[in-house]
C-alpha cells in the first residue's frame, strides 16, 4: 500500500511517499481502506520527534480516519465487512489500509460523507473525554476554550454550546473570532489584542478552562477560573513548565487536570466511544453540529498539509485524501 512515512525527526519536509505491507487485522481488530484521514497536532509532534508512537503502534504517523472495513479480526462482532466508519486509530491513518480495534470505530452519521466523518474522531473523543468526562461541564456554566479556531476548538466551542454552557474563546485575528461566534461562542477575545483575563473576569468568570496552550497561560487561566473552577491541559505549546502560586489554586478550591488520548487503554477510548454514539452522535445527525473543515489534501502533499497546521492559519480540521 501507499503512505507517508516519517523519513527522520524534523520538519513538514521529512514525510515521504512510500511503499509499505498491508497490514492484518488481530484479534478484535478491523482493517480499514482509508478514504479520509485527520491531520491533527500530534502527527506533527511524531514528524518532530516529540511524541513516539505506543508500543505495538503503527510509525505511520494518522490518528483518525473514515473508509470501509475490508477485513476483520478473530472475535469482532460489530462490524462486517462492507461497513463504512470512521476510526481513532493508534497510528497508521496516513496509509491506505488501517487497523484498529473494534471498539475504537463508529458509524458514518446520517447525513456526512467520509470526508466529514474522517474530520470527528480525534477531536470528538478529546473533547467529551476532557471537557465532560474529566471536566464535568454541565449546562449554564461558563467554559474558556483557547485556541477556539483549530480542530479542538471548533469541536468543543460547539459541544459546550449544544449541551447548554455559555462559551468564551481565544483565537488570534477579527476572521477566526467571528468563525467562534458563529459556532456558539458568546464572546471570541482576539488575545493578540486583548488580554483575555480581563476579559473573562468583566464578563464573571468562568467555571472551566481548556487549554492547549500552557507555558505562560497557565497561572492566568488559574486567575480567569470561578472559586471550584477546573483547568484542563489537553496540550501544552506554549510550554509545559510554568511558576504557579498554589495557593490561588488553594483559595479557589480549583481542580487542575489533563490527559492525552493516544496512551490510553483499549477500554478507555471504547468508554468514550460508546458516549459519543449515545450522545453526540444523535446531534450531529439532526444537524446540530458537526466538523469544520479547513482544507484537503492529497496524500502525496502530506508536508503541505502539515505546513498549513503549523501555520495556525487554519480554521477547523484539515483532511488528506487517501483513496
Amino acid at each position: 500500500m501507499r503512505a507517508i512515512e516519517i523519513s527522520q525527526p524534523g520538519g513538514p519536509e521529512v514525510l515521504r511517499l512510500c511503499e509499505r505491507p498491508q497490514p492484518k487485522p488481530g484479534p478484535e481488530e478491523i482493517l480499514i481502506k482509508v478514504a479520509y484521514a485527520g491531520v491533527n497536532r500530534p502527527d506533527a509532534l511524531q514528524r518532530a520527534g516529540a511524541y513516539a508512537p505506543p508500543a505495538g503502534a503503527s510509525d505511520l504517523p494518522g490518528l483518525e480516519a473514515a473508509g470501509e472495513v475490508v477485513a476483520i479480526g478473530a472475535g469482532v462482532s460489530r462490524w462486517q465487512v462492507g461497513d463504512q466508519v470512521c476510526a481513532l486509530l493508534p497510528g497508521g491513518g496516513y496509509g491506505e489500509f488501517v487497523t484498529t480495534h473494534q471498539d475504537h470505530a463508529l458509524p458514518i452519521p446520517a447525513g456526512l460523507d467520509l470526508a466529514l466523518a474522517a474530520a470527528l474522531p480525534e477531536t470528538f473523543f478529546t473533547v467529551w473525554s476532557n471537557v465532560f468526562m474529566r471536566g464535568g461541564l454541565q449546562a449554564g456554566e461558563k467554559v474558556l476554550i483557547h485556541g477556539g479556531s483549530s480542530g479542538i476548538g471548533t469541536t468543543a466551542i460547539q459541544l459546550a454550546h449544544v449541551f447548554g454552557a455559555r462559551v468564551f474563546t481565544t483565537a488570534g485575528s477579527a476572521k477566526k473570532c467571528a468563525a467562534c461566534t458563529e459556532l456558539g461562542a458568546e464572546r471570541a477575545i482576539n488575545y493578540r489584542t486583548e488580554d483575555f483575563v480581563e476579559v473573562v473576569r468583566s464578563l464573571g468568570g468562568v467555571d472551566l478552562v481548556l487549554d492547549m496552550v500552557g507555558g505562560a497561560y497557565i497561572a492566568r487561566n488559574i486567575k480567569a477560573l470561578n472559586p471550584d473552577g477546573r483547568l484542563v491541559m489537553i496540550a501544552f505549546l506554549g510550554g509545559a513548565v510554568a511558576e504557579v502560586n498554589f495557593a490561588h489554586i488553594m483559595m479557589k478550591r480549583l481542580n487542575v487536570t489533563g490527559s492525552t488520548l493516544r496512551p490510553q487503554s483499549v477500554q478507555a477510548k471504547a468508554e468514550i466511544a460508546q458516549a459519543l454514539r449515545a450522545k453526540v452522535w444523535p446531534l450531529i445527525e439532526s444537524g446540530r453540529l458537526g466538523p469544520v473543515i479547513d482544507s484537503t489534501f492529497a496524500l502525496s502533499d502530506a508536508a503541505a498539509a502539515h505546513q498549513r497546521l503549523e501555520s495556525s492559519g487554519h480554521i477547523g480540521k484539515i483532511l488528506l485524501k487517501i483513496g
